[in-house]
């Protein structure tokens, strides 16, 4: 399954009332992973994706719903089964010493701290 046919079952869906939606959600992801990546202000997102406030709105309210840990856990399971594919099959696991102890400990500890304090993107933008 690619990754945006699963992205595109967990966005807003589009209302029963009120204008209709102009703006396709493909590209407000985009630039969502855009400020994610580059760390750029919401200001100064490029004139190719929508406007600011209209990114900012539809991250504000996937973030406030909880669509962007759901997001997260389903891409993490996505990229998780291909590299076990990949893995499984091109290298024996019976012929390879296990990674186990403190310093495996240690690195696994200090990826989670650093990726938890170096987003990006703020909770107080909305």
């Amino acid at each position: 399954m690619r990754e945006w046919d699963l992205l595109e079952l967990l966005m807003p869906r589009l209302s029963k009332v009120g204008q209709p939606r102009t703006t396709w959600m493909r590209s407000v992801w985009d630039a969502i992973q855009y400020i994610a990546t580059t760390g750029c202000q919401w200001t100064l997102l490029p004139k190719d994706f929508p406007p600011f406030t209209t990114v900012q709105y539809y991250f504000c309210g996937l973030r406030d719903s909880g669509a962007l840990a759901l997001i997260n856990e389903a891409l993490v399971g996505i990229v998780g089964s291909r590299n076990q594919r990949r893995r499984s099959s091109t290298v024996d696991r019976s012929r390879q010493p296990r990674a186990e102890g403190t310093a495996a400990l240690m690195r696994a500890k200090r990826s989670k701290v650093a990726s938890a304090t170096s987003s990006p993107i703020h909770k107080d933008i909305c």
